[in-house]
Parts: C-alpha cells; sequence; structure tokens
C-alpha cells in the first residue's frame, strides 16, 4: 500500500472497503519500517534493486499519516502469549512447511488477538495462517 507493488491495487481496495481501521502490532510496523530501510540499503549498492531514499521517505509518511489519522491502528499486544503461541505453532508446523521466525509471530500476533481477517499475500504465511484457523484475506 505504500511503496507500488504487484499487488499493490488489491491491497489498497481492500484497504479502503474496510469497515474499520487496520489494526497492526508493533511487530509489523518494525518489520515494515526496517523493509523500508534495507530496500534504500540495497539500492544505494546497486541502482537496479531496492529504491531511493525519496520513495522509502513517501512511504513512510504514508504509513505515519494513516496511523495519524486513525486508518491505521497500533493494537495492543502481550507478547509473552504471543512467544507461547508462536512456539506452539512453530513445533507444529515448520518442520514440514518451512516457516520463517517473523511470519509464525504475525500468525500468533492474529491468533493472540483474535483477528477475524488475516491478510497476506505470502503463500507459505498463507499456508500458516490457514492452518491455524484464520481467515485469509485479500
Amino acid at each position: 500500500m505504500y511503496v507500488r507493488q504487484d499487488k499493490s491495487p488489491v491491497a489498497a481496495a481492500h484497504f479502503k472497503a474496510m469497515p474499520e481501521a487496520l489494526h497492526v502490532s508493533s511487530l509489523l510496523l518494525y518489520e515494515f519500517r526496517q523493509s523500508v530501510r534495507f530496500q534504500v540499503w540495497l539500492h544505494t549498492r546497486d541502482r537496479t534493486r531496492g529504491y531511493p531514499q525519496a520513495t522509502a521517505n513517501g512511504a513512510l509518511a504514508k504509513l505515519q499519516a494513516n496511523l495519524d489519522a486513525g486508518a491505521v491502528v497500533l493494537a495492543a499486544v502481550e507478547w509473552p502469549d504471543v512467544h507461547s503461541r508462536a512456539e506452539e505453532l512453530s513445533k507444529r508446523h515448520t518442520a514440514a512447511g518451512g516457516h520463517r521466525s517473523l511470519d509464525v509471530l504475525h500468525v500468533a500476533t492474529a491468533l493472540h488477538l483474535e483477528a477475524e481477517e488475516f491478510l497476506t499475500f505470502d503463500a507459505n504465511q498463507r499456508k500458516l495462517a490457514t492452518a491455524a484457523g484464520l481467515k485469509i484475506k485479500p
């Protein structure tokens, strides 16, 4: 939603149609911001990769504007419970599914928050979230 990608139109349409604010964790905000900074680092080393600082600044400003406007809301999370759920998910699914730590933590966070929907375009994260019983969108 903040940097144009293949799935941007689908993400933007879903976000616009949501009846309530998008609830996110501090982990998701950190991961997004870190990713944006990493893309700038990539771009400074190879102009064919990542994106320039101006694009990053725009993406971070759009995110902050959505936070300020209440369109994106920071959800309160009890991290010990999330970590416990993540450990269970990892134990049950990672050996067979090859799930990454942050993906497991995001799914565990959604379970902890009793999310009605889990938004992802990542195929492997989608498999884990489905196995955990979450309703996947878009």
